[in-house]
This record gives C-alpha cells, structure tokens and sequence, in this order.
C-alpha cells in the first residue's frame, strides 16, 4: 500500500526515527502507526520518549574472558529494577551480548552498541529487550584487556553481579600463565580488589589533591592536638605512607592473609614459580 508524508511524519514525531526507518516500517505494518512504532522499538531504532531519561540504577557488572586467557572484557550493564537484574533470563542475555561484544576488537560502551547481533546490532537488542520488558536497557561502561606478552588475564564477579573485576598479570616465562599456581593467584588478586576497592594500582594512580588535602587534614588535627611543629612533618610522613598502604593495590594488606602486602604477595608467587610477576593493570565496576 501508498504511505502518505503525512503517516511518515506522524511515526517519526513519535519515535524520532529517521524518515526511511519510519516510511520502511510503516510498509512491513500496512500503515498501523501503532504496529510500526512497536516495530520501531523491536529494531532499537525509535528514541525510547521519556523513559530514556529515567535512572538506570540497577544492573550488573557482566564479564567476558577467552579460553586462552589472553583477552577479556568488563562491562556494566543497567536497568531500572533489581528484579529485572536479578532474572536469570536477562542475565543470559547479557552473557550473549557479552560474548558478540568480547569476539570483536571494540573497547567501549559505546562502540559496543555497532556490533553485529543476532539479526541486527548490540544497539538493536537493547531496543527490543526495553519493548519487551518495558525499562531502559544500556551499557554505561565497558573495558578491555589484550594481553601483549606473556601473562595472562583474569575476572570475577561478586555479589550477584554487583561488583566486578578484570585482571592482568604478566609473567617473564609463558609457562607460568599455565600453572594452577598463577591461576590462582589471579583468583586471589581479583577477589581482593572486589573487597578492598583499592583506589589506584601504584602511588602514582593517585591524584595529587588528594594527597595534599590528605595532609592538610592531618596538619590541622596535629596542630589541634597540640604537636610541635618541629616534629609534625615526620609524623605527616608516616601518616601518608599508612594513607598508601590503605588504597593503593601494590601496597594493600592481603584480604586473607594481613601479613602479606599485594606486592609481597606477588614476589612469594613469582618465587615459588621462578619467575617475575608483576600487575599490569586493574579494572573494578560496580553497581
């Protein structure tokens, strides 16, 4: 059948889809505007109205590592419910769209949503999965490791997809990535990031205002306290170096085992494996 301007102009006032989108789905519907803004939606290619602006709070953190151990990804993905969240049947789809997303080369949220899924784009399911359950789905965050030497590459998901992590670990010896023992070590090292949130890998993650600002608060309860000043810089000296040991990963206390700093840790491994192991970088989302 003929569909008049007058139709296309109408469905895209409604979806803001592009003219062509509109005049296409108007075709495929016999001209049902009801049925073609559906159909819109179904596709991704419709603006989800108001309820693109509602808050996506909700979600979980989904990861993707190859069997080789060599590549793998981390992303949030968000919702509108926990009861969404919490459904396996979402979070299986999230799971394929992880994987079509983690068998490309894309390393953000964004350049994610142009990948090739199912019929479609990655951006298309989103659009039918939001038709179908009525809330607005999106991948807020997105990262990607390639392991560029020997090591390899690790994750874990914590609290029912609450929190994640995604690890990379490099070694001197490429049979060290195949032992049980770096295994687990990876394991260990993911898990701890999840329960400590370290706030940088080395000292020099860590932003300068906050370490100025750090001391300017214990200058000022030092004074208050009544210390000489003479003395005040060593005791700032200490303080920061405790501040360190608290948020930066390399120096942190091992969750379950206090005695050992992450790096200590990582020496004790390497030793054991002969060979020099060393972080390469850290990825936490969370909820």
């Amino acid at each position: 059948m003929a569909i008049s301007a007058k139709a296309v102009s109408e469905l895209r006032k409604q979806t803001s889809a592009g003219m062509m989108a509109c005049k296409k789905a108007l075709t495929e519907t016999n001209g049902d505007l009801e049925a073609a803004a559906k159909l819109l939606r179904e596709k991704g290619e419709a603006k989800r109205s108001d309820r693109a602006d509602r808050e996506t709070s909700e979600g979980i953190v989904a990861t993707h590592v190859a069997s080789c151990g060599k590549s793998g990804i981390l992303a949030v993905i968000n919702c509108e419910t926990d009861f969404v969240a919490k459904n396996d049947a979402f979070q299986a789809w999230v799971a394929e769209i992880l994987e079509a997303v983690a068998n490309s080369d894309v390393t953000n949220a964004e350049d994610a949503l142009a990948v090739s899924f199912g019929e479609g784009t990655v951006e298309n399911a989103l659009g039918a999965k939001f038709a179908e359950l009525g809330e607005v789905i999106k991948i807020s965050e997105l990262s990607r490791f390639e392991v560029s030497g020997d090591g390899a590459v690790a994750s874990y998901i914590h609290m029912g997809g609450k929190v994640g992590v995604l690890l990379e670990v490099a070694c001197g010896n490429p049979d060290s990535a195949k032992s049980d023992d770096f295994t687990t070590l990876l394991k260990d090292i993911t898990l701890h990031i999840a329960a400590a949130n370290p706030a940088g890998l080395s000292r020099d993650d860590i932003d300068g205002t906050v370490i100025e600002e750090e001391n300017d608060v214990n200058r000022k309860q030092l004074l208050a306290d009544g210390k000489p000043e003479a003395i005040i810089e060593k005791i700032l000296v200490g303080k920061i170096n405790k501040f360190y040991s608290e948020q930066v990963l390399t120096e942190q206390a091992f969750v379950k085992d206090p005695d050992l700093s992450i790096s200590k840790l990582l020496a004790a491994k390497g030793k054991d494996l002969g060979d020099t192991l060393t972080i390469s970088r850290y990825k936490r989302f969370s909820i």
